[in-house]
């Protein structure tokens, strides 16, 4: 039998296509929930292969594709469609200049600014690989493209919208990201992936007055700001240096005219953790400083906290993982463009990939690869600025494409070899 290298070379794909298609998804991002132009794209580009079974609007403008391939295990891959309301300043030729209305009606920028669209074309061009490599593997062959991984409510909402009563319950489910690190490297980790995420609309009411009598009122203004200093205490004071955890606020507003105290202060708050008893304790001493202090402005009103979404907290299985880490490091041991690292750093952010794992009791794994231009951060790290790398939903973030859109590529493609190859 060919090893999983030799199969992926023999029939990967032209990618000088696929680079195109890539282009074509960054100039054409879209929403959370509002994929719908996306969802057709993938959908029409699936249909093109000839190959699988397609089912459509699962969960919104979730798709899954289906490939029975004879006996064999059963293996899903997935990839998220959504962008994010962000401006693109990245001064590429091929940049968003998009705007939409999301789902409550507002109009805002739209980019692909946290790499959704590299995930999408990485899985499309190994789909293609993998129908043309048919008689080198044998099984079931899932491909997820979820929506609303930014609002942490996409995997859920196709999981309850009938996503398993469409495909056969997969035996392994395997996800991937794309990262601020150097682009050619990919990686894997044991254990923790990616931190929960629980996030809150904090509405504080207070009583509007004139700005030059605020005796006579109860500013939420400043209660506002009380708050946001002393949550800042939580990870400062409560939670072990060598634990993690997050309390950020990301937006406040209050108030319109400049003689006014206003009677409502909206805050919208993110906290993040690394493992469950961390997770409890720090929302516990978020809900306990809000109450508190409205408490100490002597404002009667209790501070009403409603929760946005929620990511879970996201681990690998060993025994994934450490069949990935086997097959990682040899096919990219020769690699030209290519470094795999089997401790990679973690995701920063969060990911609700892992609900279409724990929905059916099935084992995950979600491997990590760089879109760094090389020779920026390699500029950079000699430098000391790895703070100016843009980031996952920097206006700047743009992964260079290639290599990491071979690197992505390969990465499903071996995936899916690894559990469905022929022994």
């Amino acid at each position: 039998m060919p090893s999983i290298s030799e199969i992926i070379n023999a029939h990967k794909p032209d990618l000088n296509a696929y680079e195109e298609l890539y282009k074509w998804f960054h100039t054409h991002p879209e929403l959370s929930f509002c994929e719908r132009e996306t969802a057709a794209a993938i959908a029409s580009h699936l249909s093109s292969l000839n190959a699988f079974e397609i089912h459509s609007h699962i969960g919104g403008h979730g798709l899954a594709a289906v490939l029975k391939n004879g006996e064999g295990k059963t293996l899903l891959l997935r990839a998220d469609i959504d962008a994010l309301p962000v401006q693109e300043q990245t001064g590429l030729e091929y940049a968003s200049t998009k705007r939409m209305k999301d789902v409550e009606g507002a109009e805002k920028p739209v980019m692909h600014a946290c790499g959704h669209d590299m995930h999408i074309t990485a899985l499309l061009a190994a789909a293609e690989t993998l129908v043309k490599a048919r008689d080198s593997w044998s099984g079931t062959l899932i491909l997820v493209f979820q929506p609303a991984e930014e609002k942490g409510k996409g995997a859920q909402a196709m999981v309850d919208d009938g996503l398993y009563s469409k495909v056969p319950t997969p035996d392994v489910v395997i996800g991937a990201h794309v990262m601020p690190e150097k682009a050619g490297v990919v990686g894997t980790k044991h254990g923790l992936i990616a931190s929960s995420a629980d996030s809150y609309l904090l509405k504080i009411k207070g009583r509007q007055t004139h700005a030059s009598t605020p005796h006579r009122g109860n500013d939420p203004i400043v209660q506002a700001a009380s708050t946001i200093l002393r949550l800042q205490t939580i990870v400062a004071r409560e939670v072990d240096p060598l634990d993690f955890a997050v309390v950020t606020c990301a937006a406040i507003h209050a108030g319109d005219a400049e003689n006014i105290i206003p009677e409502h202060a909206e805050l919208k708050l993110d906290i993040r953790a690394a493992n469950p008893s961390t997770r409890s304790r720090v929302l516990a001493s978020v809900k306990t400083i809000v109450e508190a202090e409205a408490l100490a402005s002597s404002n009667p009103n209790i501070p009403e906290l409603q929760e946005i979404r929620n990511f879970p907290l996201l681990f690998n299985d060993a025994t994934v993982t450490s069949t990935l880490e086997s097959s990682f490091s040899s096919h990219f041991k020769d690699s030209k463009y290519a470094t795999y690292t089997p401790d990679i750093a973690r995701l920063q952010g969060s990911e609700d990939f892992g609900i279409l794992a724990t929905a059916v009791g099935k084992p995950s794994c979600f491997f990590l690869y760089g879109g760094t231009d090389p020779g920026l951060y390699e500029k950079l790290e000699k430098a000391g600025k790895m703070s100016e790398v843009p980031g996952n939903h920097s206006p700047f973030f743009a992964p260079v494409v290639q290599p990491t859109l071979s690197v992505g590529f390969e990465g499903y493609a071996v995936s899916a070899l690894t559990f469905l190859g022929k022994v």
